[in-house]
C-alpha cells in the first residue's frame, strides 16, 4: 500500500514548509497527508472485506529537505504519476483475474488520480511562472541607471550629480585617494 508512504511523504513536506514559514503550502500538504491516509484505509478495508490478509511493511523514510518550493512540488507531481502507474497495474491485474469488485474500487482511484495529478501540475506550473517572473525582475535590476538623479557620496553623504550645477556651473565629483573616498567641488 503505497498510499501510506504518500501520506508520510506529504507530512514530511508539510513539516518542511511549516518550518519555512509557508503555512499555506504546509496546510495543503497536511490535507494531502490526511487524504492519503484515507486512501490507504480504503484499500485496507477492501482487502479485509474480501477475506484477504493484511501484512504491514516498513514505510520508507521520506526526504525532509528540498532545494526549492518548485522542486518539492515537482516531487509531488512525480510521486502522483508513479501512484497512477501502480493503480493502473492493479486495475490491469483485476481485469485479467476478472475481479469485478476490485475493478469498481480501483476505478474510484483512477478518477482520484486524475484530480491529484491535475492539482499537482497546476501548483508546479504556478511556481514556474513565479520563478520566471522573479528571474526576469532580478535580471533587470543590474541595468538600473541613475539618469542624472542625485546620489550621495558614500564617504561623506554629500549629494552630488555628474551634471553641472545650475547656479555656479561647478561639478561635484568623487575622487579616490588611497582607498579613502572624498568629495571635492571643482569650479569651472
Amino acid at each position: 500500500m503505497n498510499e501510506f508512504y504518500s501520506a508520510y511523504l506529504y507530512l514530511s513536506m508539510a513539516a518542511y514548509f511549516d518550518g519555512q514559514n509557508l503555512p499555506g503550502f504546509g496546510h495543503w500538504l497536511r490535507l494531502q497527508f490526511q487524504e492519503e491516509q484515507a486512501h490507504a484505509l480504503k484499500l485496507y478495508d477492501h482487502v479485509l472485506e474480501r477475506g484477504g490478509h493484511i501484512e504491514l511493511q516498513t514505510i520508507q523514510k521520506p526526504p525532509s529537505k528540498w532545494a526549492s518550493n518548485q522542486e518539492a512540488f515537482q516531487q509531488v507531481l512525480e510521486h502522483e504519476q508513479n501512484v497512477t502507474d501502480l493503480i493502473h497495474k492493479l486495475y490491469e491485474t483485476a481485469l485479467v483475474e476478472k475481479d469485478y469488485p476490485a475493478q469498481v474500487m480501483l476505478q474510484w482511484f483512477i478518477n482520484e488520480q486524475v484530480e491529484e495529478e491535475k492539482n499537482a501540475t497546476a501548483i508546479v506550473e504556478q511556481l514556474k511562472l513565479i520563478e520566471a517572473r522573479y528571474s526576469r525582475a532580478d535580471a533587470r535590476l543590474p541595468a538600473r541607471k541613475t539618469r542624472g538623479r542625485r546620489l550621495k557620496c558614500p564617504g561623506c553623504f554629500t549629494e552630488y550629480t555628474q551634471t553641472p550645477c545650475q547656479t555656479a556651473g561647478s561639478y561635484f565629483t568623487l575622487t579616490v585617494n588611497e582607498s579613502i573616498i572624498e568629495c571635492t567641488l571643482t569650479l569651472s
